[in-house]
């Protein structure tokens, strides 16, 4: 297939593109390379280029005009959509780089899905959507309409406008919702490395909520994995789902949601001590409360993720984390 992998520079987007082309798929590669780390992205960019199969644009999907023409020129089957503005603590910051990237963006990546019959658009939801949900684990299947950050509201209104074009225009999509990636080329904002760099250097780490946030923490590998096998079952409609009693993780469109997480919730205090035994060195803590638009615990549920795909998380925090660190 040729694929389109937007934030192809990105941690998880550099996966994907990745494990397409080791595959023997063709994939297209675009990414604005501004935000975080240009450098970072650059160096991940690197380590694509030996594949004949993969190519690369700089591109910004806020940009209408651009977005149309890649897809006109390109003969795109299938799409997974993993560009945005990420974190909830920098939304709270530049709630116009959210708006610009994953409202105007999205819907940029829509019509081109749109007008050009891509079979099956793929994109990146988050767990942060459940936002001041407490019933444990998060399903698919629970209402989400009190996020408690502005990252969360866009991803939110990803899947609501997703859905609008699986209902008019029989366009086939699924939302994945990860739960608290890590691993290898992952972000330099993460808690993972973050607290990895500060412990090398003898400095302070930031503990928030006192080290009580219990996470879903999802090793990349697995991720990638999971984000390729819903790739190649194409979203459709629940021929049960009915509108006096709404499914939200369905419809009678060819619209989907799935969590992929880990299942397995740790507390922060227990990934400390991962890392602490996975460098030979003690962290210095200093306990936070914690921050606006964090949530607290999550947890996935991942009964209908099993259930169509057939796929579940292996890797367990110690496995992941000593991954991380060698």
């Amino acid at each position: 297939m040729k694929v389109l992998v937007t934030g192809a520079a990105g941690f998880i987007g550099y996966h994907v593109a990745r494990s397409l082309c080791e595959r023997g798929d063709t994939a297209v590669g675009i990414d604005s390379l501004n935000d975080y780390d240009p450098a970072l992205k650059r160096a991940r960019l690197e380590q694509l280029k030996p594949f004949a199969n993969f190519s690369f644009q700089n591109l910004d999907i806020a940009d209408h005009a651009s977005v149309d023409e890649l897809f006109s020129s390109e003969a795109i089957e299938r799409v997974v959509h993993l560009a945005a503005q990420a974190g909830v603590r920098y939304s709270l910051e530049n709630p116009h780089a959210y708006v610009d990237a994953n409202l105007v963006g999205f819907s940029n990546i829509l019509e081109g899905c749109r007008h050009y019959k891509v079979d099956h658009l793929v994109y990146a939801s988050s767990s942060s959507v459940y936002g001041a949900n407490t019933a444990m684990p998060f399903s698919v299947h629970h209402n989400v309409d009190h996020p408690v950050s502005l990252y969360a509201a866009t991803k939110k209104a990803n899947e609501l406008m997703a859905h609008t074009y699986s209902h008019l225009y029989r366009l086939p999509t699924t939302g994945l919702r990860f739960f608290t990636v890590y691993g290898p080329w992952g972000r330099p904002d993460m808690a993972m490395f973050l607290f990895t760099r500060a412990i090398l250097a003898g400095e302070p780490i930031r503990v928030f909520n006192h080290g009580k946030m219990r996470l879903d923490f999802t090793f990349i590998d697995d991720l990638t994995a999971g984000v390729v096998r819903v790739l190649d079952r194409i979203a459709e409609s629940n021929p049960a789902w009915s509108g006096m009693q709404p499914d939200s993780g369905s419809s009678s469109a060819p619209y989907r949601i799935y969590n992929i997480g880990n299942n397995q919730p740790v507390e922060l205090m227990q990934l400390i001590t991962c890392l602490e035994n996975a460098l030979g060195k003690t962290a210095e803590k200093e306990l936070m409360p914690i921050q606006p638009g964090d949530v607290p615990a999550t947890c996935a549920d991942l009964d209908d993720l099993v259930r169509d795909v057939g796929f579940k998380p292996e890797a367990s925090i110690v496995d992941g984390v000593n991954k991380f660190v060698t």
